[in-house]
């Protein structure tokens, strides 16, 4: 299987450069749920997403959970990134959302492509690079910017058919804020008629309400 195609920078490499990323790397799959790795696990290969969706999340030391950021197909692992360069354990954990399957390149060949590729090296850090400016973005937006505004973004980046499957707890993690500060927030949004809210669930009533507090 020649999993290079599906990554814009790899599938542009010299031949013989795709031929050894393919031979000496191998595909893995993981079902939607499992623990891909986790904090102060070592790593010893890079992984590139073939297909599925993993959330990267991190909790702080009074057990808040935070989603960093989510690696999409056609992506590569900021963190497994991180860590190999810097030859230290994971800082944060990778969930599987839904099932995974994901090209992992052994350290050594990493290692060996990086310094004599300028093409593999070339989408190492580009990947890297944009994966930062994301995390950057991120810190920016729970440091400065309002609890519900960002809460409206997320409703509607997440719903699908007006339906988002989640609890308050889960919304919170998204945000990084606590769970009793969604809860406020999604009643008044429920007052408002903005949304409607069940066990599990919460439908969307009206879109163009959280869709003017989203640009705000």
């Amino acid at each position: 299987m020649d999993w290079t195609e599906h990554f814009t920078g790899l599938s542009r490499l010299e031949p013989d450069v795709r031929r050894e990323l393919v031979a000496r790397s191998r595909v893995v799959s993981f079902p939607a749920g499992s623990t891909i790795f986790a904090p102060g696990k070592s790593n010893d290969s890079l992984l590139l997403l073939i297909t599925g969706t993993v959330r990267v999340q991190q909790t702080s030391d009074s057990g808040r959970e935070i989603v960093l950021f989510r690696v999409q197909a056609g992506d590569s692992c900021v963190m497994t990134t991180a860590s190999l360069l810097g030859h230290h354990d994971h800082s944060a954990e990778g969930i599987a959302e839904t099932g995974v399957t994901a090209a992992a390149i052994p350290r050594a060949v990493f290692d060996d492509l990086l310094g004599s590729s300028a093409g593999f090296r070339r989408f190492v850090f580009d990947a890297y690079g944009r994966r930062m400016a994301d995390l950057f973005l991120t810190i920016e937006e729970i440091a400065f910017r309002r609890v519900d505004i960002r809460l409206a973004q997320r409703l509607l980046h997440l719903a699908r058919d007006g339906h988002l499957k989640a609890t308050h707890a889960q919304l919170a993690t998204e945000l990084g804020t606590a769970r009793e500060v969604v809860s406020r927030q999604l009643a008044e949004f429920q007052r408002r008629g903005w949304v409607e809210l069940s066990r599990g669930d919460i439908r969307l009533t009206e879109r163009a309400g959280l869709e003017e507090l989203a640009t705000a």
